[in-house]
């Protein structure tokens, strides 16, 4: 009776699998979250005539949208490569997280000299100095402190990759590509050399 009802129970997932979903879900929230901060304004700017501006990321971090948009290709290769390509792909999230986070760093420790391009537009002023002479105040909002934390998060993300992608299970089309050549008479083609080399199988050594 215990037997048959444990029979009967859905097999539980393995935690590789878990582990690859999840991962690959939230480098995609943080990667769109970052894109999405890029657009939105990240400085409230009071100027010396009463001017007030508002300056967004693509002034205060201009670097971020290139950035993010890595980051969401790199998840979409991510999801169907090799053990040997997932480590690579992961240094690299792990990369683009840091580049984030210093983008934002900047931006967030020196507002004046992020927002200085928007400044110097709308009043001709240009120079450092100068255009710290104008600002009267100068507020942040919530966003460049969103893209930090994105950063930050896309870093962690990229260093569990590397942890754990080597034990990711494969991708489907890969697994039927393996069942193809082996069946008896199939012939290799460059795109399953590529297959078994991102999978960690050097063909060069096959007989």
């Amino acid at each position: 009776m215990t037997v048959e009802a444990d029979a009967a129970l859905p097999p539980t997932p393995r935690p590789p699998r878990r582990y690859k979903s999840r991962i690959i879900l939230a480098t995609t929230v943080l990667g769109i979250l970052a894109l999405v901060s890029w657009t939105q304004t990240w400085f409230a700017v009071e100027l010396d005539d009463g001017v007030a501006l508002a300056v967004d990321g693509q002034v205060g971090a201009p670097a971020l949208s290139a950035l993010a948009l890595t980051s969401l290709v790199l998840v979409g290769a991510l999801s169907i490569a090799g053990p040997f390509f997932r480590i690579v792909f992961g240094v690299l999230q792990a990369l683009i997280g840091v580049a984030i986070l210093f983008s934002a760093v900047i931006a967030v420790s020196g507002p004046v000299a992020a927002a200085a391009p928007a400044i110097s537009e709308a009043t001709g002023v240009a120079g450092e100095a100068s255009v710290a002479d104008l600002v009267v105040s100068i507020a942040l909002t919530p966003w460049p402190w969103v893209a930090l934390a994105a950063g930050a998060l896309i870093l962690l993300l990229g260093v569990a990759i590397v942890a754990t992608g080597r034990r990711w299970p494969g991708s489907t089309s890969k697994y039927q590509t393996t069942t193809r050549l082996e069946q008896p008479g199939a012939q290799r083609t460059s795109v399953d050399d590529w297959d078994s080399l991102s999978g960690g199988d050097d063909p060069t050594t096959r007989d």
